[in-house]
C-alpha cells in the first residue's frame, strides 16, 4: 500500500495521518502500538459495514490488494470477513505492524464449519505489545482486541471473552462462555482463502445466500439491515422497522451505512 492509499484509508476510518518515523509526527497521528491498533480498530467497526451485498448484487469479489482497496476505501463499501479483515491486515502491515492471517472454524447450529471458514488476525504491534487477536470482519464481535496470549476472561463493549487452548493447539475463542469460532496457529496466505470464499458466495446453502445482511456497530450499539428490516440496538433496547419500498431500502444504505446503490440487492 502506497503512501496515498494508505492516507485514503486513514480518511475512509475517520482517522488521523500516519506517524512517520523520518519526520516529527503530530500527537494525533496513529500508530500502529498497543493504542493505535485499538483506536484502528474500534474505527474500523465504526465506519465499515460488514455486509454480503455483492452476492445478491451480482458483484464478483476480489481478494487482491488493489479490489479490496477499491471496495472498501474508494467505493466506500464493506464487505465480510475476508474482504473486512484483509483490507485490515493491509493497513496495519502499512503503518509497520506484522500481521497473521488465520484460517478459522466458525461455531454454528450444525457445530463447527470447515476451515477457511473466518479470516481472523494475530497482530504484532510495533510497541512489542500483544500479540492482539484482531477481528473487523466477524459482524458483531469485540469492539477492541484481545490479547492473543491471555486465557483469563477479558472484558470488552462486546461482551466477556475467552480464549482457550485446545488440545489440537488451536484457539477456541468465546463471548460470554458461548464458543463463537476455532482458529488455527499457523499463519496464511490471503490467497489460501480465495477457494473458500468463492464457496461462500456460489453454494446454494451458504448462509451469506440466504438473506442480505448490513451491519455497522454504532457508539452507542448496532444497527443492520437484515433483508428489508432495519434493527436498531442499544443495550438491552431493541427496535425493528419494516421497510416497505425499494426506496426506503435503498435511503437506508446510504443514510445509515454510506452505501449508494442503484437497485436493491435480490435475494436468488
Amino acid at each position: 500500500m502506497d503512501d496515498l492509499a494508505l492516507t485514503a484509508y486513514l480518511r475512509r476510518i475517520n482517522s488521523p495521518g500516519p506517524a512517520r518515523a523520518a519526520d516529527p509526527a503530530p500527537a494525533e497521528a496513529v500508530r500502529a502500538d498497543a493504542d493505535g491498533i485499538r483506536t484502528l480498530h474500534q474505527a474500523h467497526l465504526l465506519t465499515v459495514p460488514f455486509e454480503n451485498l455483492s452476492i445478491h448484487l451480482g458483484e464478483d469479489i476480489s481478494l487482491d490488494e488493489s479490489g479490496l482497496l477499491d471496495k472498501i476505501v474508494t467505493r466506500r463499501r464493506g464487505g465480510f470477513c475476508y474482504e473486512l479483515n484483509g483490507a485490515f491486515a493491509l493497513l496495519l502491515e502499512a503503518l509497520g505492524a506484522r500481521v497473521e492471517r488465520l484460517s478459522a472454524k466458525v461455531n454454528g447450529a450444525s457445530g463447527l464449519a470447515p476451515p477457511f471458514d473466518h479470516l481472523a488476525l494475530v497482530v504484532h504491534a510495533t510497541d512489542g505489545s500483544g500479540p492482539w487477536l484482531a477481528d473487523v470482519g466477524f459482524g458483531d464481535h469485540t469492539t477492541f482486541p484481545l490479547h492473543f496470549d491471555d486465557r483469563a476472561e477479558q472484558a470488552d463493549p462486546g461482551g466477556v471473552f475467552r480464549l482457550a487452548d485446545t488440545s489440537d493447539g488451536d484457539i477456541e475463542v468465546r463471548r460470554n462462555g458461548e464458543l463463537l469460532y476455532v482458529a488455527e496457529r499457523r499463519d496464511r496466505a490471503l490467497a489460501d482463502f480465495a477457494p473458500t470464499c468463492w464457496w461462500q458466495q456460489t453454494w446454494p446453502q451458504s448462509h451469506f445466500r440466504q438473506s442480505t445482511i448490513c451491519s455497522l456497530l454504532t457508539p452507542d450499539g448496532r444497527i443492520s439491515l437484515s433483508g428489508r428490516t432495519l434493527i436498531r440496538t442499544r443495550g438491552a433496547a431493541r427496535i425493528e422497522e419494516e421497510l416497505l419500498t425499494d426506496e426506503a431500502v435503498l435511503t437506508a444504505y446510504s443514510e445509515y451505512f454510506g452505501i449508494t446503490l442503484d437497485r436493491v440487492p435480490q435475494v436468488t
